[in-house]
């Protein structure tokens, strides 16, 4: 199968759609991108920067003749957004999301796609704690997992086309439900960003003397923090659109903090350096 598009329109340039962009420019894989969003500074941005080689700011209009649509905007949007373009949506074209929740959002906008269109919900595992389309680079989605999740009515053609567009832009492509993926991202990405917010705002907090203690972070506390310099508005909408496993992340979270606490208490040397080293281990196994 030889992978090339016609016309791709991005909604939302930024980081994760404007990567993705140049990865189609690099590899020669589409004869037009349009991009659209809210943003007008960020659209004529990516048009400077050569992202995107036009910029249409109706979003009805940017998909008309499009063969791939990317939803790459906050996933607060997405519903908005999918009444708005839904009608627009050419026979054939294939529509897919970078959005990090799945679940009923997926549901929601398979059910708004028309018929003929053809829906493949994605999530890449890329990004970084800086946003924005200065920020997109085609070697974003290099060494990194995309995952798809695919429902029963999902087009098998259009899951091969996207396996292969992720595949070329560097990443292993692995399936799993909706529903499953909100489980795991819940505990290893949308939870840790929760993590990283608070810390900051627990230490923040402190800066009120003479002293800043923000100005005596070593990289240790750069490192657990880092994630919280990310997008307020994306992370909002995350949170939000996948609360009933966060929530249950964050049980487990604090009855863990609980138990480092209770180890604290009561000075027990064996416990707390049974619960950092059972923790110690399996960070290890990361590498």
């Amino acid at each position: 199968m030889k992978l090339f598009f016609h016309n791709v329109t991005i909604i939302g340039v930024g980081l994760i759609g404007g990567s993705l962009a140049k990865v189609l420019k690099t590899k020669k894989l589409a004869g037009r991108i349009t991009g659209t969003g809210r943003s007008k500074q960020s659209l004529e941005l990516a048009l400077k920067l050569g992202v995107i080689d036009h910029a249409e700011p109706d979003a009805k209009r940017a998909v008309e003749d499009a063969d791939l649509v990317v939803l790459a905007s906050p996933v607060g949007v997405f519903e908005p957004i999918m009444r708005d373009i839904a009608p627009h949506l050419k026979n054939g074209a294939i529509l897919t999301d970078v959005g990090s929740v799945k679940g009923s959002l997926a549901t929601t906008i398979e059910d708004r796609t028309p018929p003929g269109v053809h829906f493949v919900p994605g999530h890449p595992i890329a990004g970084k704690e800086k946003f924005g389309v200065a920020e997109a680079t085609e070697s974003l989605f290099q060494g990194t997992k995309c995952i798809l999740t695919p429902t029963q009515k999902t087009n098998k053609q259009a899951i091969a086309v996207l396996t292969e567009l992720w595949t070329m832009a560097g990443a292993k492509v692995l399936t799993m439900t909706p529903d499953m993926h909100d489980k795991i991202f819940a505990a290893v990405s949308h939870m840790p960003h929760v993590a990283a917010f608070a810390m900051m705002s627990a230490v923040s907090e402190l800066n009120t003397g003479a002293e800043r203690y923000i100005n005596f972070s070593g990289a240790g506390f750069r490192d657990f923090t880092r994630i919280a310099a990310s997008s307020p508005e994306m992370w909002k909408d995350i949170c939000l659109l996948n609360r009933d496993n966060i929530i249950q992340m964050m049980d487990r979270y604090l009855a863990a903090l609980n138990r480092f606490r209770e180890d604290l208490v009561s000075g027990d040397q064996q416990k707390l350096e049974a619960h950092f080293s059972a923790a110690s281990q399996a960070r290890r196994g990361l590498e």
